[in-house]
């Protein structure tokens, strides 16, 4: 499993290694699966992104927190009545599989990463919070790295929901939580016990070797310094400088 941004790219440009990872896996048929927590796209979205990159991935071998979030509650509660608190990708993937988006009498709170979001919508989110409706996250990240800094991500609105309720979410599905990485090893047909996590973040890549459990792989192409690792609780498998050495490590083998 890839992390995206940080880890094979970063904004709109590879990073080094990146082309002879791709290579290797399509030369030796090394079974991947690129992972993100951003749930405000679809893996659509990221296979138009790689390709402007050069790089032509298949959109089923991207999987995204908000995919993962209707295949999770697909599997328990099929054609439920959700709220949903997310982009209009969100929401056109939880009615592809089969959820109706009800904001009125929902059976499922759901609350994703979502920027076009305003205050009554967040009044509404504590309302159903505070009537003990099923609570579900697409994935934990507090801030959103972008181009000069960083805006909120759905932590930060969890973090205020549980300030008005007292309540946390139920469940959160993406990194560095187990059910991401079990969606992913059932995409992949494969035991999860068999995969690991390539990333360049200590708290949501690295720390899934502790949730799943899995293997991981930390590259410090991205966010991570080596210096944070000295004080992290989250200690990676095996560190590379980026995907070039990993691949070189893998033709070792």
């Amino acid at each position: 499993m890839l992390d995206m941004d940080g880890t094979f790219y970063l904004s709109d440009r590879l990073l080094p290694g990146a082309v002879e990872f791709w290579r290797h896996a399509q030369e030796t048929g090394l079974p991947f699966v690129f992972l993100t927590n951003n749930s405000s796209k679809r893996r659509d979205s990221y296979a138009r992104k790689f390709a402007a990159m050069g790089i032509d991935v298949p959109a089923e071998r991207i999987l995204t927190s908000g995919e993962a979030t209707a295949r999770y509650l697909a599997q328990r509660a099929p054609g439920a009545k959700v709220a949903l608190f997310g982009t209009p990708d969100l929401e056109s993937e939880f009615l592809d599989h089969g959820f109706r988006l009800d904001m009125d009498a929902p059976d499922y709170v759901v609350l994703g990463f979502d920027m076009t979001t305003d205050y009554q919508r967040l009044s509404r989110l504590c309302d159903l919070a505070r009537a003990g409706l099923p609570y579900i996250a697409t994935h934990p990240d507090i801030n959103c790295p972008v181009a000069g800094g960083f805006i909120p991500d759905i932590g930060a609105i969890m973090a205020l929901v549980r300030a008005s309720t007292g309540r946390d979410p139920d469940v959160i599905i993406g990194k560095p939580n187990r059910e991401i990485a079990a969606m992913a090893a059932g995409k992949l047909g494969l035991p999860l016990e068999s995969l690991c996590m390539v990333g360049d973040r200590l708290y949501t890549d690295i720390a899934m070797g502790q949730h799943a459990p899995i293997r991981t792989a930390l590259v410090l192409s991205g966010e991570t310094q080596p210096d944070d690792l000295k004080t992290s609780p989250y200690r990676p498998d095996c560190i590379f400088s980026g995907l070039g050495e990993l691949v070189a490590a893998l033709k070792a083998r």
